[in-house]
């Protein structure tokens, strides 16, 4: 049975099928217990689980993560969520020297299954130290797996996925999706790591969509579409590993390639999308283009919010110009590029 259900909910759903299947499955994060949840991401699993499996901690993200690891050699399974991805910063050298080398320093005897949620601000004022896109430092890593659901159907699915696999999963989460609304069946269902979606067929161009960029993706294929522009969305969904196999096959069909992404285009995952599909001398029609973030820390205020994130509105542009059409501009939007809606009211 299927369900139309938010973002937020479905990684509660998750979380809550894996903690009552595995007793050595547990949450630790900073305000997981709290009555709000992490955003309604962890809602009711402290009254249900209790502090010994629903864990707060204090700010000390480098210490609960070597906590945490301690505890994944032990046997156990956790789940270590933060509110930002800025915040896992402290905690760098426990995950990239320990968590991430111990299965292949022990030559494969020895298992890491931690899950590390994290969360990319952007809006309400997050401003340059809280709301960073920086997925390409995680999956620059070998030995970490990295995610980033689009979809409620696919966050369920992948945070499922990620919990029973054995390896370090880094999964991280765009707040503008967790009150997006889509179909998920009830119950347990794995979507699985390293595999992409294709959320539109098309054979004009190719636009390859990193987390939220995924959505603009759509909204721009739909609006070409409208003028006889077929544009070809793919989900990227994983990092590390990621879906090359899809990716190519979509670029030698439309020989045209627009990879767009949450971060900066300098050494981000865009480039290593484009290095891939070069690399494998798929013959193109265009040159390439990465939509990504500019070449500044992330702004605070709405003024400069609007002219920093790319929209839909680049895409449509960037596809026009490699199809050679004139396509007329899609109107302005009303929504404050720093607001994802209304519901966005804080504390974090």
């Amino acid at each position: 049975m299927s369900r139309n259900i938010r973002f937020s909910q479905a990684i509660q759903e998750a979380t809550d099928i894996c903690m009552a299947a595995d007793p050595r499955v547990y949450l630790m994060g900073l305000g997981v217990p709290d009555p709000k949840g992490m955003f309604g991401t962890t809602a009711g699993l402290a009254d249900k689980y209790g502090d010994e499996r629903v864990c707060d901690m204090p700010t000390s993200e480098n210490g609960m993560t070597g906590v945490a690891i301690g505890t994944t050699i032990a046997g156990m399974r956790p789940i270590l969520a933060h509110h930002r991805v800025d915040f896992t910063l402290l905690a760098m050298e426990q995950m990239v020297n320990q968590a991430a080398k111990w299965h292949y320093m022990f030559a494969g005897a020895l298992r890491m299954p931690l899950v590390v949620r994290m969360l990319i601000g952007r809006g309400w004022g997050q401003g340059p130290q809280h709301a960073q896109s920086l997925q390409a430092w995680f999956a620059h890593v070998p030995g970490l797996k990295v995610v980033m659901p689009t979809t409620p159907h696919d966050a369920k699915g992948l945070l499922i996925s990620s919990i029973e696999d054995d390896n370090p999963v880094m999964f991280l989460e765009h707040r503008w999706l967790h009150n997006i609304v889509g179909d998920v069946p009830a119950g347990a269902y794995r979507v699985p790591i390293g595999r992409a979606r294709v959320m539109r067929e098309g054979t004009d161009v190719t636009m390859v969509g990193v987390s939220y960029m995924a959505l603009e993706a759509s909204r721009a294929a739909d609006y070409l579409a409208d003028v006889g522009v077929s544009a070809e969305v793919i989900d990227l969904r994983s990092l590390r590993p990621w879906d090359e196999a899809s990716v190519l096959a979509s670029v030698r069909k439309t020989g045209r390639l627009i990879v767009t992404d949450t971060g900066w285009s300098v050494a981000g995952f865009a480039a290593e999308v484009l290095a891939r599909v070069l690399e494998e001398g798929v013959t193109l029609k265009a040159p390439p283009r990465r939509m990504c973030l500019p070449e500044s820390p992330t702004p605070s205020t709405p003024a400069l919010a609007t002219r920093y994130y790319p929209r839909f509105t680049d895409l449509v542009a960037a596809a026009a110009a490699m199809v050679g059409v004139a396509v007329p501009d899609p109107p302005p939007s009303s929504v404050p590029l720093d607001i994802p809606d209304p519901a966005f009211t804080g504390p974090f």
